[in-house]
């Protein structure tokens, strides 16, 4: 509200155009964008969820825990939505529309909210919600984590090992790239390891959609017709647009 975004440009950017997909660039943000926004992690997160409520073995309960799992996905999918937005709308009014256009990293923006939009809470709020946002993924992260070796793997480790190694696989990537290239590579990991998620995300997707679409596995819970098929679309647009990210890098298409 403060940068006054032009409303008619929030509204034509929801329509995609064509050079997300043509231009590298765009589309390497984009497919980060996505991977950042869903998770696959977060798949095993919410499907371990489901089976922690207190229900009873009966069919009318196991409904009433779908429908509550639908919702809380669906209203924490829809409200990351809006924060992503609200970044992007806010980067562009505040920076883009003001011919800031070299403000582009992480570490610039904060020093020009305050000035730029003329409130001193800018950066003060700006670093609480990157704050919040760090926090809230190291927390599914982990729990993602604890599901998949033990629910999957079933590994069993002492605490202090599993935190040992899990911490060092977190931090030590980000540690040695900063030393070697420099803080100015920061930006380009951070948005790196979102498309890596994003990679990631097809090899959870569609054993998602096969296992909840398969009548023998689910029974009367198996997904409606119409379910099915705009799962299997929406798995294969964003298999389509990993597999052709892939080949602009690597056959520069």
């Amino acid at each position: 509200f403060i940068s006054q975004p032009s409303i008619a440009g929030i509204v034509g950017g929801l329509i995609p155009q064509t050079s997300v997909v043509m231009n590298p660039s765009q589309l390497y943000v984009a497919i980060g964008i996505l991977g950042a926004t869903v998770m696959p992690h977060n798949l095993y997160l919410h499907s371990s969820i489901v089976q922690t409520r207190a229900i009873k073995d009966t069919d009318e309960d196991k409904e009433k825990a779908i429908k509550y799992a639908t919702w809380d996905s669906t209203l924490s999918l829809g409200l990351a939505f809006f924060i992503n937005a609200g970044i992007l709308i806010l980067a562009a009014a505040a920076f883009h529309g003001n011919n800031l256009q070299q403000v582009a990293d992480i570490r610039d923006a904060y020093q020009l909210l305050d000035p730029v939009l003329g409130s001193k809470l800018a950066s003060i709020l700006f670093a609480v919600a990157l704050l919040a946002s760090g926090q809230n993924a190291t927390l599914t992260g982990t729990l993602a984590g604890q599901i998949v070796m033990e629910g999957f793997l079933d590994l069993r480790l002492k605490p202090w090992i599993r935190r040992l190694i899990t911490r060092m696989l977190a931090i030590l990537p980000a540690f040695f790239i900063t030393w070697v290239w420099g803080e100015s590579k920061i930006g380009d990991l951070l948005i790196f390891s979102q498309v890596v998620l994003s990679m990631q995300l097809s090899f959870a997707v569609i054993p998602l959609v096969w296992f909840t679409s398969d009548a023998k596995k689910m029974g009367k819970f198996v997904n409606a017709p119409w379910l099915t098929a705009s799962a299997w679309i929406i798995s294969a647009i964003i298999l389509s647009l990993n597999l052709y990210l892939l080949c602009q890098i690597f056959f520069d298409l």
